[in-house]
C-alpha cells in the first residue's frame, strides 16, 4: 500500500508540474503580445529575440501534443536482438544498443541494462534495457521494427560491403496499476548462478533467475542484479510488458477484422536503413525522414525520426475522424 501511495503521488506530482509549465509559457505569451502591441521601436530587438525564443519552445511543446498512446509517458523496454549476418549483425545490435544508450543519456534518463547475451566474437546476440525519463516509451515506440545497416565489414578480411540486420522491440515499462492478469500457477520460476562479471558473488549464489511462462511460452532471463528478488521482479515487468503487447495487438487485430483490413500480426518490419558506405544516409522508411549525419545519428541523434513516427500517426488519427 505504501508503495501504491508514492506511485500516485509521483504522478501526480508530474501532473502539476506539467500543468504549471503550460500555464507559465501561456502567460509568457501573453505578455509578449502585450509588448509588441505597443509597437515600440526601441524595444524592436529585444522583442525578436523573445518571439524567436517562444516560438521554439512552442515547436517543443508541439511535441507532447503528439503524445496520445496510453502509455507514452512510461518508461521504455528495449530488447534488441542480432538478425542474420553472424559476428557483423551482433556488432550491429551493440551499435545500436550505444547509439540508444547515448540518446538517453544526452536527455537525462536512466538506461539500464537488465540481460544481454554477448557474441561468440564481438557484439551482442540480444539486450534488454529499461530507459527511464519522462514519455520515453512515446519517443521510442518509434524505434520498433527491423533496423538495416550496409556498410564495409570490419570483420571480412576482403573488406567487402555486407548488409546486417537488427530487431528492435520497443514496450512500455507496465507497473501492477495496469490490469495484466498473470496467475501464479502459470509462472514457472527456475534460478542458476550468473555467468559474466560481476566478482565472486555471481559465483557463489544462485542469484539469476529465468521464468517461464507456461500458457504463452514466454520466457524471461534476468542475471545483471546482484539479487535473486531483483532479478525477478526485472524479470516480471519484462514479462508483463510482453504479455501487454500480446493483448492490445489482439484487440488491433479484431479491430481490424471487423472493419474488414488486413493488418498484418508481424512487428519484425524493416523500418529504418543505416548505409554507411557507397554514400552516407539514414532514411525512415515508414516516414520518408532521413539523415546525411550518420555518425551523428549513430551518436543518439535519433530526435527527428521519433517526431516523424510521431507526426505520421498523429496525421492517421486525423485522417480516421474526418
Amino acid at each position: 500500500m505504501p508503495d501504491d501511495a508514492q506511485q500516485v503521488m509521483q504522478k501526480l506530482a508530474a501532473r502539476r508540474r506539467l500543468v504549471d509549465d503550460w500555464s507559465g509559457f501561456f502567460q509568457e505569451v501573453a505578455a509578449l503580445d502585450e509588448f509588441l502591441a505597443l509597437e515600440d521601436p526601441e524595444l524592436e530587438a529585444e522583442l525578436d529575440g523573445e518571439v524567436s525564443r517562444l516560438e521554439a519552445d512552442g515547436e517543443k511543446r508541439e511535441i507532447q501534443t503528439l503524445f496520445q498512446g496510453p502509455y507514452d509517458e512510461r518508461d521504455a523496454l528495449l530488447s534488441l536482438h542480432a538478425g542474420a549476418g553472424g559476428t557483423d549483425s551482433q556488432d550491429w545490435a551493440e551499435m545500436l544498443l550505444r547509439m540508444y544508450i547515448r540518446w538517453a543519456e544526452t536527455r537525462a534518463f536512466k538506461p539500464q541494462i537488465l540481460e544481454s547475451t554477448p557474441g561468440e566474437e564481438a557484439g551482442i546476440k540480444s539486450v534488454t534495457l529499461q530507459i527511464s525519463g519522462p514519455y520515453a516509451y512515446g519517443r521510442l515506440k518509434s524505434e520498433h521494427g527491423v533496423h538495416r545497416l550496409v556498410r564495409l565489414s570490419p570483420f571480412d578480411a576482403n573488406k567487402r560491403r555486407h548488409t546486417s540486420f537488427a530487431l528492435v522491440e520497443a514496450l512500455p515499462v507496465i507497473d501492477d496499476d495496469v490490469t495484466v492478469e498473470i496467475k501464479p500457477d502459470d509462472v514457472k520460476l527456475d534460478t542458476f548462478r550468473a555467468s559474466g562479471s560481476g566478482g565472486q558473488h555471481v559465483n557463489k549464489t544462485s542469484s539469476a533467475v529465468r521464468i517461464t511462462h507456461v500458457p504463452t511460452g514466454i520466457v524471461i532471463a534476468c542475471q545483471n542484479e546482484r539479487s535473486q528478488l531483483q532479478n525477478r521482479e526485472a524479470a516480471m515487468r519484462i514479462l508483463r510488458a510482453r504479455l501487454l503487447e500480446r493483448k492490445l495487438q489482439a484487440q488491433q487485430e479484431e479491430q481490424a477484422a471487423l472493419k474488414g483490413e488486413h493488418t498484418s500480426a508481424e512487428w519484425g518490419n524493416q523500418i529504418r536503413s543505416y548505409v554507411l558506405h557507397p554514400y552516407t544516409m539514414v532514411k525512415d522508411l515508414r516516414t520518408g525522414v532521413e539523415s546525411g549525419n550518420t555518425r551523428a545519428v549513430l551518436d543518439g541523434d535519433i530526435d527527428a525520426f521519433c517526431e516523424g513516427f510521431l507526426r505520421q500517426q498523429a496525421e492517421k488519427r486525423r485522417q480516421r475522424t474526418n
